[in-house]
């Protein structure tokens, strides 16, 4: 079994209480990473991150925060640090799809998609970067989707908020490379999560899943275990040369790499 040396790292996932999110904290505690795990509803996060510690036998800190508002944002950070002594790794995976028609989307659309999926990042790597600096080095890996690379009609507002999630990238990356701080991005396709779930709206999910897959050139829909194995990866030391980088995870859905 490979090694990806994250023993005793301390991690923070924003979103972490399901689908992608949950299974990166799941993949995470099984590795030995001690993990701030982020979400808005308090009851829900705790469930969940009691689920996960008897599973794992993992370290996990429950943080109730909104990256959306800025408060909370800094005291998310704050607490990682007083309970675990540092941070070594941030995964922003917080965010909901919105799509529409260009002319359906309001204002308050728009900038409600930009405080959830760009500022949310922004301020969260505001207050984990010092903080990685201070301790030699970290990784930072943002969630984004491929049609922020080619997006397809009425897929608005998301695919615009997820390419400057993908400039951000590799802005901090290029900024922060001299300091040993990696950032990355996994440019998401179709993958089983609980937001699919409630787009099927009780009906069959294996001949939900099954008409999505017709779209994908593998013939599937990806598995959250696969998502957070990348994760796992371009935060180990053995993915400590990849950094600016946006990888498509998506069975070879997007067009352009």
């Amino acid at each position: 079994m490979l090694d990806l040396g994250l023993q005793e790292k301390v991690a923070i996932v924003t979103g972490g209480s399901d689908g992608l999110g949950r299974a990166t904290v799941e993949r995470f505690a099984r590795e030995g990473v001690r993990v701030a795990v982020c979400a808005r509803r308090r009851e829900h996060l705790d469930q969940i991150v009691a689920s996960l510690q008897q599973q794992t036998g993992g370290e996990l800190l429950p943080i109730s925060m909104d990256v959306t508002d800025a408060p909370d944002c800094e005291r998310a950070v704050q607490e990682t640090v007083e309970r675990f002594g540092r941070v070594d790794i941030l995964v922003n995976n917080a965010g909901a799809s919105a799509a529409g028609g260009f002319e359906s989307v309001t204002d308050e659309d728009w900038l409600a998609d930009i405080e959830l999926k760009v500022m949310g990042a922004v301020r969260m790597c505001r207050h984990s970067i010092p903080v990685m600096r201070a301790n030699g080095g970290g990784s930072i890996v943002n969630a984004t989707i491929g049609g922020a690379k080619a997006p397809a009609a009425e897929a608005l507002p998301t695919t615009v908020t997820r390419a400057a999630g993908i400039n951000l990238t590799k802005s901090l990356a290029n900024e922060y490379a001299a300091d040993n701080i990696r950032v990355n991005t996994i440019c998401i396709g179709l993958i089983k999560s609980a937001q699919w779930e409630r787009r099927a709206q009780g009906g069959s999910m294996d001949q939900f899943y099954a008409d999505m897959a017709k779209r994908i050139p593998l013939g599937r829909v990806g598995e959250a275990a696969e998502y957070a194995d990348l994760v796992a990866y371009l935060c180990s030391k053995s993915g400590s040369y990849i950094t600016g980088t946006s990888i498509n995870l998506d069975g070879g859905l997007c067009a352009v790499d």
